[in-house]
């Protein structure tokens, strides 16, 4: 880091905060060479990551939608806005923690999926049916025999 005053490239850290709730360092720093003081902020960078549709559209990557899907499949079910906010937690963790600048819906949805299994079965199922957009009755029992049998492991 260089100071500004004197555009020296050495300097000492005098004082490290927290800042923006815990997502920025604010540092004081001392120039080695003219012992001026100045402040930097170091943050976390944030990459976006877009989301390929199955129309092969692409957009921003938006936390808000797996909640509204979750919502919606969580309806007259016993699960909380808590637990709710933490299955979007964990999907968006893994989403970013992929390390991929672009995702498929898919795998999105598959993430969905494999959280609301382990909270609510019914939940799951409603998910899947929109999810995977069953056809038939036959489809749909597929499904639910499926996780009986995985149930019955």
């Amino acid at each position: 880091m260089k100071c500004l005053f004197c555009g020296c490239e050495d300097s000492k850290v005098i004082d490290s905060r927290s800042a923006d709730e815990g997502r920025t360092i604010r540092r004081r720093r001392e120039c080695t060479n003219c012992g001026k003081r100045y402040t930097t902020y170091e943050t976390i960078e944030d990459t976006p990551v877009l989301v390929i549709k199955t129309s092969g559209l692409r957009q921003a990557f938006d936390a808000r939608k797996i909640k509204n899907g979750i919502i919606k499949s969580c309806e007259k079910r016993p699960v909380s806005l808590e637990t709710i906010d933490e299955m979007v937690s964990a999907v968006a963790k893994k989403v970013y923690n992929s390390m991929e600048q672009e995702i498929s819906s898919k795998q999105i949805g598959e993430m969905v999926m494999e959280e609301l299994k382990k909270h609510d079965e019914v939940a799951y199922v409603r998910y899947a049916s929109v999810y995977r957009s069953f056809k038939d009755v036959e489809s749909f029992m597929h499904e639910l025999q499926m996780l009986m049998d995985n149930k019955k492991i």
